[in-house]
């Protein structure tokens, strides 16, 4: 599966991930990393930054994300733009995604529009596959404006209208049945 945004199905009820959407950063035979990009994190950017020791004029107050359950001390940088590949993945639509706080530092430094996700989401071998083909997950193509500019609470919703899908009115069954 290309990167792209993992939508959770209505009938997904595991409590981590209802209602969520994933921008999908890794995915091969050794698993799958994303970032949940519709929950408000524990801390704002700011005190992130200042943790971190950054070199920055002027410490963003906006919220981090919580990217996921797994390594809730690990950040990953969102923003439009590229990335080689050994500092992070391009996910499709010129998003970026790093784990560096260099870069955090360059985009606080350079007003970029970015977010910062505290955690991600993690699978095993195969265990997204699976999860895909009960119907827990639905995918779709990276979309800038769902990433970076709907609103938080609209972004699930969104992202299933964009495929033409009603949240109220829609239910997924597993691809075998």
């Amino acid at each position: 599966m290309p990167p792209g945004l993992l939508i959770a199905s209505p009938r997904l009820r595991e409590p981590n991930f209802v209602r969520t959407v994933v921008l999908m950063c890794q995915h091969d035979s050794t698993g799958a990393l994303g970032l949940v990009i519709n929950r408000d994190g524990p801390v704002t950017i700011g005190a992130v930054a200042e943790q971190l020791s950054l070199d920055a004029p002027l410490l963003p107050d906006d919220p981090t994300w919580w990217g996921g359950p797994v390594g809730s001390g690990t950040g990953f940088v969102i923003w439009r733009g590229e990335v080689s590949a050994e500092e992070g993945w391009n996910t499709g639509a010129g998003i970026a995604v790093s784990p560096s706080a260099d870069r955090l530092e360059r985009l606080i430094h350079d007003g970029e529009l970015f977010q910062l996700a505290l955690g991600y989401a993690g699978w095993g071998p195969g265990q997204l596959d699976e999860e895909i083909a009960e119907g827990s997950w639905i995918y779709a193509e990276v979309e800038p404006e769902i990433v970076l500019e709907a609103p938080m609470s609209e972004r699930w919703r969104v992202a299933l209208e964009r495929l033409g899908l009603q949240p109220d009115l829609f239910w997924s069954s597993p691809a075998d049945a």
